[in-house]
Formats: C-alpha cells, structure tokens, sequence
C-alpha cells in the first residue's frame, strides 16, 4: 500500500486555536497571561520532529499577536496580517506560506476555529480544519466549557459544528488534541485523490 502524502505545510490561527482557549475578544485577552490550547504544544513539537514547516496567523496587531504567542515556541513562524486584504481575501494565508518557504499549495492545511480565517483559507485553495470546542463560535475560556454539564457541551460543539461545515470545511474537531486523527483522515482523502 502506498504511503500518505507529506503535508506541505500547517497554518494556525492564533486565537481560539494554539492560544486563548474560546477565542475571545480582544479585551479579555490583552491583559491576561497567554495560554496555549490543549494539546497546541504537543502537536507543533509533533510538527517540528516531522519537520513540517508551520505557521502562525492573526489579525491582530503585531505587539498584542507578540503577547499572545509568547508561550509558543521560538521556532513557530510569527505571521500577523500587515498589509494583508481582510479576511475572507486569500492574501494572509499565502503570505504565510511564502514566509516559510512552501513551494506549492498541494498539503497545505489550515487549522482555525475563526469563520474568516477559514472561509480565506478555503479561497486560498487550502485543506481547512475547523474549531469547535476552543474555537469563537463557542466563545468559552477552558475553565467555562469544562463547567457545563456534558449537554450543554454538545449543544454548543453541534451549532458550532454545523457553522463551520456549512462555510465549507473539510474537518471539524473540538481542539488541538484530536488533530492527529484528522490529518490521518486528510492523508488518506489525498491519497484517494481529493482536492480541497
């Protein structure tokens, strides 16, 4: 049986997905200690051992995007909006891919729980892995989704579930810590020859 393809590279959005847990607004972060996601450390030393170049992107401004990922790790590609057109518009995403030397989009993926980031990844021509659980649709600190009793978590990680495949996802997961699974469903989608 043939191997999976490699993935070309991995492009994270910052907030409600290696960071700030529920992607809450701005003021609720700005002054807060950032904290990494559940499994977002792993996962990119996962990357890094597999040396599978990736990426961080974020509209916010560079100072705050700087605060925000100072507890990831050095060698994670810092790639704030600049001059880039708004989400939806492609142009961040293939801003990042340049900045870490991705020679083709074929095994590009993006991983967000933010409905802009992931619609410009899609126009961008990328495989994308939408957020539920830690993601703004849900809009919860880690602390507060582990409050809610198991129905309540489900309500929420169905709506934002549905409201992620209805822009066009290719994937939804709750967090980081299930992404595994679902690049080994995406390896073998591409094997199969699906495109994004």
């Amino acid at each position: 049986m043939p191997h999976a393809p490699a993935f070309t590279a991995l492009l994270f959005g910052l907030r409600g997905c290696l960071v700030d847990f529920g992607g809450r607004c701005l003021d609720v972060v700005r002054d807060a200690p950032a904290q990494p996601t559940p499994g977002a450390l792993e996962v990119l030393d996962w990357l890094r051992r597999h040396q599978v170049p990736c990426a961080w992107l974020d509209d916010v401004p560079a100072e705050l995007g700087l605060h925000l990922s100072s507890p990831l790790p050095d060698w994670l590609r810092a790639t704030p909006h600049g001059d880039a057109k708004p989400w939806p518009a492609p142009d961040a995403c293939w801003q990042a891919l340049m900045a870490i030397d991705a020679n083709h989009l074929d095994g590009c993926v993006l991983i967000s729980g933010e409905p802009r980031l992931l619609q410009a990844g899609l126009n961008a021509g990328l495989w994308t892995i939408g957020l539920a659980a830690c993601g703004p649709l849900c809009g919860l600190s880690e602390t507060e989704w582990q409050a809610l009793d198991e129905r309540q978590r489900e309500h929420k990680r169905g709506k934002a579930t549905l409201q992620l495949f209805s822009l066009g996802v290719h994937s939804v997961i709750d967090h980081l810590q299930e992404l595994a699974d679902c690049l080994a469903d995406i390896s073998q989608r591409r094997l199969k020859g699906e495109k994004p």
